[in-house]
């Protein structure tokens, strides 16, 4: 698979509006940029959204997100995103994509790896 300018802007713009929709606690609009896979394993927008509270407050209330690259992970379409967590904590949130066949983009998962700050 190639990933085009356009694919990365697509991509980029629906992890956006996911953010966009946590920031407003709007749960159906970020539960319809998840992959039909995450939308069975939660089944309601509401369930979704009560774990990403809990288990991904960076990605919930970001202080700040700075776009890295996109990239194929063993064949599977990711972005990179730096987070600064509500409490100031830096995060590399790694979000897996799934392409349509519609053409459209969602979010297959996301992984936070926690990144090492050493103030000199």
């Amino acid at each position: 698979m190639e990933i085009t300018d356009r694919d990365r802007r697509e991509i980029r713009s629906v992890i956006e509006r996911q953010i966009q929709a946590f920031q407003r606690d709007d749960a159906v609009s970020a539960f319809a940029f998840a992959s039909l896979e995450i939308q069975t394993q939660f089944g309601t927008a509401e369930q979704f959204m009560q774990m990403v509270k809990t288990e991904y407050p960076a990605v919930y209330r970001p202080r700040s997100a700075v776009f890295e690259y996109v990239t194929l992970i063993q064949g599977i379409p990711t972005q990179t995103v730096l987070l600064l967590s509500p409490n100031g904590t830096p995060f590399r949130a790694v979000y897996m994509m799934e392409k349509y066949s519609d053409g459209s983009w969602r979010i297959d998962g996301c992984y936070l790896v926690s990144i090492e700050s050493k103030l000199l």
